[in-house]
């Protein structure tokens, strides 16, 4: 009798993986769609079948106090990574995700434009006098807190206290988070979650036109119930899903492009791809790289019948990259199409922010390119590292740069 082996095993922190993981999904996909993960875990590889689980509902998106614990220890922010909206199921989610996106609407995104234009403006102007410009420091980490501090009605005078927590909280987003970094997270949901509750009480006081006046508005129209700390902790998560995954898109974008200076070229003289671009920058280097589910009820992947409490990590990163689905998927095209990329999820648990990263990033690879005639590399790009390498993200991508 011949025993089949176990699906190979894939180390996420393995140095050269975290560096550039997609020769390892290569190998894993190659195998199955099925691969070894964590304790307890298992991750899926191949685009067809994360696709499908994204919508299956025999996963849920909750986890046990226990791995939340393990993932960031004790603290606030075990509490806060347990009530956002993203890590709840039916009936909680729909309640939840209902409130954010009667505030958050398509029209509201639209109505962004002009202002998205003129905010990236000011932070290429210092670049036009120079000649230098780093895209992370510089455009990708400032450009999207200041776009949800303006859409929330935080004050500008109050932005650089806001921005470095929002960029703390970001780091409890894996699933192990480093001890070191686990003070600041923690730390970060008291301060946010004291400072978006003062807000809450001003709005109830005085409604302005802000993201948290529609908040507020919105629970206190439909008969949820949602309590004062539910509306809190999911304007908090506001920062972290307005943020973290444009800041990293606009990075990884960038340095696609200087390492593709056709794709370059291409783009400069046809800026009207740039929504095709942005698409491409999500698919050829996925910010999150994998989205984690609890199985429910068992569940069969790659012939393989995966028990309840078991946990499948959807490796986006890997689907993205699928040979299945892409041809050439390791080349950057920001005319492909048609282009399926799985960066932002699926099915009822599809970010809600996705339409403004989207046109954040038209905005800024438009502007960047039509300010500037030359864009160079001024130094090889850094990347900044996270536990398990969820988060595919640059510390610092140098360029120098010469006025049009």
């Amino acid at each position: 009798m011949t025993i089949d082996p176990l699906p190979p095993r894939f180390d996420h922190d393995a140095p050269d993986v975290l560096v550039d993981p997609y020769p390892a999904y290569r190998e894993l996909r190659n195998a199955g769609p099925l691969c070894r993960f964590g304790p307890g875990q298992w991750g899926v590889t191949r685009h067809a079948e994360v696709s499908a689980l994204l919508r299956d509902r025999r996963l849920g998106h909750g986890y046990p106090p226990e791995y939340r614990r393990f993932a960031v220890g004790d603290g606030p922010a075990t509490e806060f990574f347990g009530a956002i909206s993203i890590v709840r199921d039916p009936p909680e989610h729909a309640k939840l995700r209902g409130l954010m996106s009667k505030a958050f609407t398509p029209a509201l995104v639209r109505g962004l434009s002009a202002r998205l234009g003129e905010l990236v403006d000011e932070l290429l102007d210092p670049a036009a006098d120079t000649g230098t410009l780093d895209v992370a420091k510089d455009l990708a980490y400032p450009l999207p807190i200041t776009v949800i501090c303006e859409l929330m009605g935080v004050p500008a005078s109050d932005r650089n206290l806001v921005r470095p927590r929002a960029a703390d909280l970001a780091r409890g987003w894996n699933t192990h988070v480093a001890e070191a970094d686990r003070p600041a997270v923690h730390d970060s949901v008291v301060w946010l979650r004291e400072y978006v509750g003062a807000m809450l009480d001003d709005r109830r006081r005085a409604a302005g036109d802000d993201l948290l006046s529609r908040m507020v508005a919105a629970a206190g129209d439909d008969g949820t119930g949602l309590t004062r700390d539910e509306i809190v902790d999911n304007a908090v998560f506001l920062f972290f899903a307005g943020f973290e995954t444009t800041r990293n898109m606009i990075s990884t974008g960038c340095a696609a492009l200087l390492e593709h200076r056709d794709q370059l070229a291409r783009l400069r003289a046809e800026p009207g791809l740039a929504p095709s671009a942005v698409e491409e920058f999500l698919r050829y280097d996925a910010p999150v790289q994998g989205a984690g589910r609890m199985v429910l009820e068992p569940i069969e992947v790659g012939g393989q019948v995966i028990r309840a409490g078991r946990v499948l990590v959807l490796l986006l990163g890997s689907a993205n990259h699928d040979e299945r689905v892409y041809s050439e998927p390791d080349r950057l095209d920001i005319g492909r199409s048609p282009n399926p990329q799985l960066a932002f999820g699926s099915g009822s648990h599809f970010c809600l922010g996705a339409p403004l990263a989207r046109e954040e990033g038209r905005v800024v690879f438009q502007r960047l390119l039509s300010r500037f005639a030359v864009i160079e590399p001024a130094g090889d790009p850094v990347r900044r590292f996270t536990s398990a390498g969820n988060i595919r993200a640059f510390e610092s991508v140098p360029l120098s740069v010469r006025a049009a």
